[in-house]
């Protein structure tokens, strides 16, 4: 499996202590996270200038030298996704590490389309030419993400550089991971899938969390960094500054709620929050997987 982080915020924030040196941050869950496995296959930042994403992906660990640090020192955003990689479908190298970019999108996924081998051709006769040619790795993620891109934009719900209706998308999300899900069960019973995601336009953010662990914390006004001591965030004042983080594990002294399995959660782009039920999926009690 994989470890995820999103962040949202309404005004550019500083990430790199959530990133390198909280009590648990990414960089020290690509060492061992809380179940003590090695997150040592790759690691990837994705985050938004504007309206613009920026991806820096590497294949070493991200606890081997200065890389993930010094990219994470210099992201200032809004919008940020980030994701160290413990391999299970593709070998470790750098296309096959997350997040994957198209367009204006970025997106991570934790854990495995089970079946993947059996499934691979329908779900790529089932995207267009320009989804199939922007396929440069081997895992399931990737393909993941193109044939969610391409469910959303049959429906309408999105274009390639921004979504035209969240509810919508949250729908399609939904129904399309059930889809996929009720498929992985046809062709691998033995195994259940695990799909958590995050996706995002820079302006709004979905997650859903499906059989791995997944929280969330929000925060509400300026606040000094629990680990540096001073606030990240290039703050306008009169402005109320709100922030969503996502992960996989709790990253810091903050209260986190986990978020419920079989659970799509979205942010709008004032950082309001919404969450949806994945239909016709039972929800799990689950331990951090």
């Amino acid at each position: 499996m994989c470890r995820l982080y999103g962040f949202r915020s309404n005004e550019a924030t500083k990430v790199e202590c959530t990133l390198v040196h909280a009590q648990n941050a990414l960089l020290i869950q690509s060492q061992s996270d809380e179940i003590g496995r090695s997150h040592s296959d790759g690691w990837g930042i994705g985050y938004y200038e504007g309206q613009k994403p920026h991806v820096e992906r590497s294949a070493a660990a991200a606890h081997h030298g200065l890389h993930f640090s010094n990219t994470a020192e210099r992201v200032y955003s809004q919008t940020v996704i980030s994701h160290v990689r413990l391999a299970t479908v593709g070998t470790p190298a750098i296309e096959n590490c997350h997040p994957f970019h198209w367009g204006g999108w970025v997106f991570a996924h934790n854990g495995t389309v089970q079946g993947i081998d059996t499934l691979r051709p329908e779900m790529t006769n089932e995207l267009s030419v320009t989804h199939q040619k922007s396929i440069a790795g081997s895992t399931d993620s990737e393909l993941l993400f193109h044939w969610l891109m391409q469910r959303l934009a049959n429906e309408q719900v999105v274009s390639e550089s921004h979504c035209n209706s969240l509810s919508d998308a949250i729908a399609v999300v939904g129904n399309s991971l059930a889809e996929l899900d009720s498929r992985c069960r046809r062709a691998m019973p033995e195994k259940l899938a695990k799909l958590n995601i995050v996706l995002t336009d820079g302006r709004m953010m979905i997650a859903t969390r499906l059989r791995n662990s997944l929280h969330w914390t929000h925060r509400d006004g300026i606040r000094d960094c629990e680990i540096c001591g001073i606030p990240h965030v290039e703050h306008q004042p009169g402005f109320q500054y709100r922030a969503v983080v996502i992960a996989s594990e709790p990253v810091s002294h903050e209260t986190w709620d986990a978020i419920p399995d079989a659970t799509v959660i979205a942010i709008d782009e004032n950082i309001q929050t919404r969450s949806t039920p994945i239909p016709g999926i039972e929800p799990a009690s689950l331990e951090l997987t």
